[in-house]
């Protein structure tokens, strides 16, 4: 089980939205480099980052800051936000990235998706977000009519890493993750799944031990590890120390 920090760019700044909300951004860290070093020296293993200006404009906008992110740091780090193409996903990973993750592209065209995990194995993840349980794409600008679950299953078999889940209407407000959305998506599909939005407390981690989340790669926290909600250490530690008991 997986504990990965989130960091998200916005004008090249670490912030966190409220409920996707651009006008609705708060300023964490104008370093953001500095910040994904700081989450490796507190024992984090792999950080979620998120272009959120590229998510919007279907390209990279806050590549220098993902760059700087990359040179800083030695844990895998995987990138999503505006990366529609091979050739960009074929940029990025050849930059220093452990894995993209395809969002919008993923609905668009999904045979790209395929392509992708096919020719990148284990370096591509798909980015399933949900408003009212159906898949948002465009920086969530737009709802398309599929369900999360109808998505995901899209991509069986086809060598996908992993699926990140994001209910965005928790996303940045601290009400907890949307636990029994999350495991109906990880039941429906033999992909694993990474948990997002909303992640509040320790009252989360310690859920995340108990045994029906075990099928769940890890779970996304953002705002709560900014503002100290959820203490990093601890956290790690007690992910850990329930990982060991289950292999065991």
């Amino acid at each position: 089980m997986i504990l990965f920090p989130a960091i998200d760019l916005k004008d090249g700044q670490c912030v966190r939205l409220k409920l996707g909300d651009m006008q609705q951004a708060t300023v964490f860290n104008d370093n953001p480099a500095a910040q994904a070093k700081s989450f490796e020296d507190q024992g984090f293993e792999y950080l979620h980052v998120v272009d959120l200006n590229g998510a919007f404009a279907g390209r990279s906008v806050n590549g220098d800051a993902v760059q700087a992110i990359l040179d800083a740091v030695r844990f895998p780090v995987q990138l999503g936000g505006g990366i529609r193409s091979i050739a960009h996903i074929e940029e990025w990973l050849g930059r220093g990235l452990a894995r993209v993750i395809l969002g919008t592209i993923a609905v668009r065209d999904p045979a790209l998706v395929r392509e992708a995990a096919r020719l990148f194995p284990g370096r591509v993840a798909v980015g399933i977000d949900a408003r009212g349980g159906k898949v948002a794409v465009e920086g969530w600008a737009e709802t398309s009519e599929l369900t999360a679950i109808e998505l995901g299953q899209r991509f069986e078999g086809a060598g996908v890493a992993a699926i990140i889940y994001t209910d965005i209407d928790r996303d940045g407000v601290l009400k907890g993750i949307n636990w029994p959305s999350t495991l109906e998506l990880a039941e429906a599909v033999s992909i694993p799944v990474i948990a997002s939005g909303g992640l509040a407390s320790m009252d989360d981690i310690r859920t995340m031990t108990e045994p029906r989340y075990q099928l769940l790669e890890g779970a996304i926290s953002g705002r709560a590890l900014y503002d100290g909600r959820i203490d990093s250490r601890e956290a790690i530690a007690l992910l850990k120390q329930r990982a060991a008991q289950w292999l065991n």
